[in-house]
């Protein structure tokens, strides 16, 4: 399918121009920026129209709005025996220059679908307005940047995951969405410029392999050694949610951090609950914790949300609402939304609440309008006082930035869900990182709740999503790079997947928002990732580019199929694995086919030994119910680095079980502990 749906739209591929590092104080310098003649972008019509369009985008939003435009910056254009520009600029703008070192578009697959571009709506350049693209850049490369905050909230020092990384942006989103012919030649310019690693946050469902442009894309960049990372999505808690479910893609789930934003809601009854809430209140905008406010909600508590219920444009009447906090059960329109038709309707304050769906889940949100978003327990509970009570009351009070919260991280309720239908032996997501309420830069033309009539200019902004968690693998995968120049991607994604964590800091099993109970390797993957483990993993499963194809040709494809896998070096098949399970994957997912007659199967693994030369490592894994578990051998012994050893694992049927097992391996020396999750699964039999 050409076209990507706008709603599966997770995080532009583009990084953007418009990112904010720091405040605009600094004096301005002349500066001789030195140009790329042959980078300059087709849109436009010179070079001077370029440098001109290049100074702009880091001219700070605090100058334009003085007033001061970029010709007034502009000194000097050079096209002949130097190409360049000279300008006026601040320590911080440069600093931008230095970081972003190119910046491409691509819309001829848009405009072919959807007509040109309206420029007077959005920038036809590489530049970010949404803001989208200024918060993911921020988040793998920013630089340091001190007391950064959202209306004083999350306070401290920002930087990304590699602050030291150069960023080059690929525009391939737009007002109308994003376009498969687009990405294709996005991902193939990023290769050919020399990235290392591929921050992409944008997914469309999932089909087979070869009818997947972003699949395909990706194996030529993995080809050609770069590290490609991708957003789950963002459809959980429901199962079989998943997207960019390609092995040499990282699969990246959202989790949460120890930090959180604490709101209150005090009901007429006396009764405080806890919420979350970015709302910052204006003189005109506050509510009074000393006084209580009518509280209402226009819906039927025993049964499912309403139209009016979900606070949809349009749907509450005036007459009941106003002066009145409104409560909203989530869904259906964006939450900061939901605030707004309230406000329009006349009501001082709003109360969000969870659905199941939702479960307990807590994200905070910039509202216009007191409001404070609750979990689905606790929002019934209100929902139940407000139908029943004769005049029920309410008020809400915001209290900043809290630290330390138990239990942290939490598997997102919005992170999408495994199994992996198109490959049940492939576990997908590969892990968790960071994604609810991360503070990063914002662009200057939106405000941070990106509604129209969000009048609010900020510098950062707090964001939730599989968008946000992305970003946090692909910086520390270029770390990792650097590090280990020579690891190929599959090793990059190896060592992220064994170091992973599957405990919180109660010292728990990791749960889930959705609903409260333990989460699971469909959920969380390998686990939470743990960047400093991660380093230095001791064993790695590498995985290389004909091995992958070998995996391809286990998928049905038919050879015209194969054939836009194998363009860049000509690959056939050689059936070096004979079923996809015997990918070199670091997870092992095991699949009992429908014929009861098969009463073992037997998978291989290869590890390579990147710690000391000389090592030792024994085995340890879980029981199973359904299966017994053989690894032979059950020792490894190394005499060198880099050295390869290869043991099998074979699972027995003992009692199908209706319902797959979980459980993990564990390779270890004393030093390392290298983790690998099992799924076992049983088919149900036609």
């Amino acid at each position: 399918m050409e076209r990507i749906s706008v709603k599966c739209i997770f995080l532009f591929l583009s990084i953007c121009l418009a990112c904010t590092f720091a405040n605009g104080s600094s004096p301005k310098k002349t500066y001789i920026v030195q140009m790329d003649k042959w980078a300059k972008p087709e849109v436009f019509t010179g070079y001077g129209q370029w440098y001109s369009s290049l100074i702009r985008s880091v001219v700070f939003q605090q100058e334009q709005e003085r007033g001061s435009a970029e010709e007034e910056r502009v000194l000097y254009s050079y096209q002949t025996a130097f190409h360049g520009v000279s300008a006026q600029l601040t320590e911080d703008e440069v600093q931008r220059l230095q970081k972003i070192v190119g910046a491409r578009m691509f819309y001829h697959g848009y405009e072919a679908a959807s007509g040109k571009i309206r420029e007077l709506e959005e920038y036809k350049s590489p530049r970010d307005q949404d803001g989208h693209g200024t918060h993911t850049a921020a988040t793998v490369a920013g630089s340091p940047v001190r007391q950064a905050n959202l209306f004083g909230y999350a306070y401290g020092t920002a930087r990304g995951m590699a602050p030291g990384a150069r960023i080059a942006v690929y525009k391939v989103c737009w007002t109308g969405g994003c376009f498969s012919s687009d990405i294709l030649s996005a991902v193939d310019r990023a290769v050919a410029d020399g990235v290392n690693v591929l921050s992409i946050s944008l997914g469309g469902g999932v089909s087979s392999y070869a009818r997947d442009s972003l699949s395909i894309a990706t194996f030529g960049a993995m080809e050609m050694g770069v590290f490609v990372s991708c957003s789950a999505g963002n459809g959980g808690p429901d199962p079989i949610s998943l997207t960019n479910v390609s092995p040499w893609i990282a699969t990246v789930g959202a989790s949460t951090m120890d930090r959180d934003f604490p709101a209150t809601v005090k009901l007429g009854t006396g009764k405080i609950i806890t919420g979350a809430s970015l709302y910052k209140g204006t003189r005109n905008l506050n509510l009074s914790v000393q006084k209580q406010y009518p509280l209402i909600y226009v819906g039927n508590s025993s049964s499912g949300p309403t139209p009016s219920s979900l606070c949809l444009e349009g749907t509450l009447d005036r007459r009941a609402v106003a002066g009145k906090i409104v409560i909203c059960d989530r869904g259906i329109n964006p939450r900061v939304q939901k605030g707004q038709v309230v406000k329009d309707a006349g009501g001082v304050g709003m109360i969000l609440s969870n659905t199941e769906a939702n479960g307990e889940e807590l994200v905070a949100d910039s509202h216009l309008i007191p409001a404070v978003a609750v979990g689905e327990t606790a929002g019934n509970a209100i929902k139940n006082y407000a139908s029943s009570s004769r005049n029920p009351t309410a008020t809400l009070a915001f209290l900043g930035t809290k630290t330390g919260i138990r239990p942290s991280p939490v598997v997102a309720a919005f992170s999408s869900r495994g199994p992996n239908f198109l490959t049940l032996e492939i576990l997908k997501p590969d892990f968790v990182a960071p994604g609810v309420n991360i503070l990063a830069a914002w662009t200057g033309d939106l405000g941070p709740s990106s509604l129209p009539t969000d009048q609010r200019r900020t510098n950062f902004n707090i964001l939730s999503g599989t968008s946000m968690s992305c970003p946090h693998v692909s910086g520390i995968a270029a770390l990792l790079k650097a590090r280990h120049p020579d690891w190929s991607p599959a090793a990059i994604k190896s060592a992220l997947m064994t170091t992973a964590y599957v405990h919180d800091n109660t010292f728990r099993s990791l749960k889930d928002a959705a609903t409260g109970t333990n989460s699971t390797s469909y959920d969380h993957g390998a686990g939470h990732i743990n960047p400093l483990k991660a380093v230095n993993p001791g064993l790695i499963y590498d995985i290389s580019p004909q091995d992958y194809f070998d995996f391809l040709c286990t998928q049905d494809l038919e050879p015209a199929q194969l054939a836009v896998f194998a363009k860049f070096s000509n690959r056939t098949c050689k059936h070096a694995i004979s079923n996809p399970g015997d990918l070199n994957y670091p997870a092992i997912s095991m699949i009992f086919p429908e014929d009861r007659r098969v009463s073992a199967v037997t998978l291989h693994r290869t590890v390579t030994n990147v710690g000391p030369p000389v090592s030792s490592y024994h085995v340890a894994i879980t029981e199973f119910k359904g299966a017994t578990v053989k690894i032979e051998p059950t020792r490894l012994n190394f005499t060198r680095k880099n050295q390869r050893l290869s043991y099998k694992i074979t699972f027995t049927r003992k009692e199908r079980q209706t319902a797959p097992e979980f459980g993990h391996m564990i390779w270890k020396d004393g030093s390392h502990k290298v983790r690998s999750p099992i799924i076992v699964t049983w088919l149900t039999p036609v």
